[in-house]
C-alpha cells in the first residue's frame, strides 16, 4: 500500500511545487496522474507546465497517446488514467480514495492554506484515508522551505 503525503502550501502556488513534485516522481521512474477538480484550471496548468524551466513531458486526458503519457492531466470524475500512474497528484480538492492509494506507491494532496474550504478537505481527506488504513505526512513551508511535520 502506498503512502499519502500532504502538502500545505502557504508561500508559493501550486503550480510553484508541482514540477518539483512531478520531476522527482519521473527521476524516480513513476508515471504521474495529475488530478483536478476544474477542465478549465487543468487547461491552465498544461500551459503552465509547457512553459516552466525544465521540460516535463505530459499530455491533458483525452488524447489519442494519453496510455504514453509520462504525466497525464486529469479531471476528477473521468475514467481512471489510462497512462497506469505509480503516483497520483491531487489538486484543489479532488477526491483521492483508500483503494486507489493501496494500487500506488504515492499519493500527494495538494491544497492551499488561504482558502478555509481547502484546508478543511484536506483534513476530511486525510481523517478518510488514515480510517482506512492509509499511511500519510503532513508537508509544510511555513518556515521557507518544505519540512515533514509531526
Amino acid at each position: 500500500m502506498g503512502n499519502a503525503l500532504f502538502y500545505h502550501l502557504t508561500r508559493q502556488p501550486a503550480e510553484a511545487l508541482l514540477p518539483i513534485l512531478i520531476g522527482k516522481s519521473l527521476q524516480a521512474g513513476w508515471r504521474v496522474e495529475l488530478r483536478g477538480a476544474d477542465p478549465e484550471r487543468m487547461d491552465w496548468l498544461d500551459r503552465q507546465l509547457w512553459l516552466g524551466d525544465g521540460f516535463l513531458p505530459h499530455g491533458l486526458a483525452g488524447g489519442p497517446h494519453d496510455a504514453r503519457q509520462p504525466v497525464l492531466l486529469t479531471v476528477a470524475g473521468q475514467d481512471l488514467a489510462s497512462n497506469d500512474p505509480v503516483c497520483l497528484m491531487a489538486l484543489d480538492g479532488a477526491e483521492v480514495a483508500a483503494a486507489e492509494v493501496a494500487r500506488l506507491e504515492r499519493a500527494c494532496i495538494v491544497f492551499d492554506g488561504g482558502s478555509g474550504d481547502a484546508v478543511a478537505r484536506a483534513r476530511d481527506q486525510w481523517r478518510l484515508l488514515t480510517a482506512a488504513g492509509v499511511a500519510a505526512e503532513y508537508w509544510s513551508e511555513e518556515g521557507g522551505r518544505w519540512q515533514r511535520k509531526r
